[in-house]
């Protein structure tokens, strides 16, 4: 019970960090406490307001004016609320039909417009808070300080308009759409690949499981594995003294009743213990960027492709995904492949975790992949079998553009690609010596 609590918390925060739900409500909860807060200590410590001068603030005795003063900003603020959610929609309809669907997770995730709703939502809230202090009877009261802060935070909100409006400008920038995903990509590989890659890495061999009575656990639930928690898979298998093999890696889609797991010793898993490696993974009806390589690739092919269509004809876009691809890929290389298979102690394999591979990624972007992309690739360190893949599909690229393009449109193309063989020839030297 424990880890399937560890597991749906993970899944809420994330799903909670990118979107307009937390961050907006607990600066609203913030600022109105704070409201509240200041009016009750500044009535029960009267000499809070009193260093404040009367240039500032003058009507210190009059609640008409601090009542006019706190609903006018407060309704104010929601009027401005409301046409930032008019642009947000706006903005996220547009993202959708002009670039990609797959992309408005990287909008909602947007730091800058959750602080922009929380900034107006919370001088609402902080305005409503503080109007119950200011009152006539039995006494004239006036919060100053209260006030005085309330006006504040309506110069500060004019302000971040100002520049909210500048951010969404910026943001549906297809430019700027392609390099933030890229960059969540990039720290997607950071998690799961975190070691450089080293001058003499062994490709992994499959190794064989051991003798026993094998089970599938299958899936209670469908949808996307989103996310696997690996290490306490690992001590999981340990502590049952079994070795277990995911059926499918992080990204693809498990009906409700297929094979998940395979179980080496199943006779030793009870129920319990399925509960418990069943929890090690989250199921979801939505693909994340939690481990998904491959996901942040497939969202910057689909702008391309829409570029490229007809319908767009926008090759320009088509040729800045292909940067940010070559990007992506570029930082792959120079990490270190996360093991697919994983040992408890030394040299007794508890976990086959399958991951995408290097020729899984090139079959996704192999289509849009532009020989200065591919030489980049070689050039900046890739094994001998990974330059061979460049090269196998640098030369499809060149024999599909044959068939359809005139040959002096190919030649161009040709000679590009007799460099990058020379160049992955000289790589290959180059590591022997």
């Amino acid at each position: 019970m424990r880890e399937r609590l560890s597991l749906m918390l993970r899944a809420a925060l994330y799903a909670l960090r990118g979107g307009f739900l937390i961050r907006p409500f607990l600066i609203a909860l913030f600022f109105g406490a704070a409201g509240a807060v200041l009016s009750f200590a500044e009535e029960y410590a009267p000499g809070l307001s009193a260093w404040i001068p009367a240039v500032l603030f003058p009507a210190h005795q009059d609640p008409q004016v601090a009542l006019t003063i706190l609903a006018g900003i407060a309704g104010s603020i929601m009027t401005v609320v409301s046409i930032v959610f008019a642009i947000l929609l706006m903005t996220l309809t547009l993202a959708s039909t002009q670039f990609s669907p797959r992309i408005l997770v990287s909008f909602v995730r947007d730091k800058a417009t959750q602080w922009t709703l929380g900034i107006f939502l919370g001088t609402f809230s902080y305005c409503m808070a503080a109007l119950p202090a200011v009152r006539s009877l039995p006494q004239p009261y006036v919060p100053v300080l209260t006030v005085l802060v309330a006006m504040a935070l309506a110069l500060v909100s004019v302000g971040w308009l100002i520049f909210f409006i500048n951010h969404i400008s910026r943001s549906i920038s297809v430019n700027h759409i392609v390099d933030r995903i890229a960059r969540e990509t990039e720290l997607v590989i950071d998690e799961i690949m975190p070691y450089p890659r080293g001058n003499y890495e062994r490709s992994e061999h499959a190794p064989l499981l051991r003798e026993g009575r094998a089970r599938a656990i299958l899936a209670r639930k469908s949808g996307y594995i989103r996310f696997v928690d690996v290490r306490f898979l690992v001590d999981c298998a340990k502590s049952f003294g079994v070795q277990i093999a995911l059926e499918r890696r992080v990204g693809r889609f498990i009906p409700a009743g297929a094979p998940i797991l395979r179980v080496v010793d199943a006779g030793r898993v009870t129920p319990e213990r399925e509960d418990r490696l069943l929890a090690a993974i989250d199921i979801g009806p939505a693909r994340t960027m939690q481990q998904d390589v491959e996901f942040g690739i497939i969202q910057i092919v689909d702008i391309a492709l829409r570029a490229i269509s007809p319908a767009v004809n926008d090759p320009t876009t088509a040729i800045n995904c292909i940067d940010q691809l070559s990007r992506i890929m570029i930082l792959w290389t120079s990490r270190a492949t996360p093991p697919s298979y994983l040992h408890a102690p030394p040299h007794i394999l508890r976990v086959a975790m399958p991951w995408i591979g290097y020729e899984g990624l090139l079959d996704i972007a192999v289509s849009l992949r532009l020989l200065r992309a591919f030489d980049d690739m070689v050039v900046t360190g890739a094994s001998p079998s990974e330059r061979q893949s460049l090269i196998d599909r640098a030369r499809r690229v060149v024999e599909g553009c044959a068939q359809h393009l005139p040959e002096n449109d190919v030649l161009p193309l040709k000679r590009r690609l007799e460099r990058l063989e020379g160049r992955s020839l000289a790589q290959g030297a180059r590591a022997e010596t």
